[in-house]
């Protein structure tokens, strides 16, 4: 069970590398205009705020390696609840605010991997 939490904590880890790259460097690219949907002028006019964003993402990556790191140590269960319930909320509020599926995309492998931690 501990293997599966820990590639499930590693997979959201990545998603948060992931946006972070997206965010932060392809906001105002063809794929990232298509992915969230923007006009040139909308990923313009927003490119600070995504950058910020993606920082906040990649700060969320790297508790979660954190965690990996220290995971099967004392406080590396903490860590892992810690940075998991931080992404939990983050993708709810996303959901109720942005966009329903950031709750599938962000919130639930969380979720799953939050629940794998406390099942090992």
């Amino acid at each position: 069970m501990q293997i599966a939490a820990a590639v499930m904590v590693a997979i959201v880890a990545a998603l948060h590398v992931y946006f972070l790259v997206l965010e932060m460097f392809l906001w105002r690219t063809p794929f990232g205009r298509r992915t969230f949907g923007m006009t040139q002028e909308v990923a313009d006019s927003s490119a600070v705020l995504a950058a910020n964003q993606g920082l906040y993402n990649g700060f969320l990556a790297a508790g979660l390696v954190w965690g990996l790191v220290a995971y099967g140590l004392g406080p590396g269960r903490m860590i892992l609840t810690f940075f998991l319930a931080c992404v939990i909320i983050a993708g709810l509020y996303g959901a109720a605010t942005v966009s329903r599926r950031i709750a599938l995309v962000q919130a639930l492998p969380a979720a799953i991997g939050l629940i794998l931690v406390w099942l090992s």
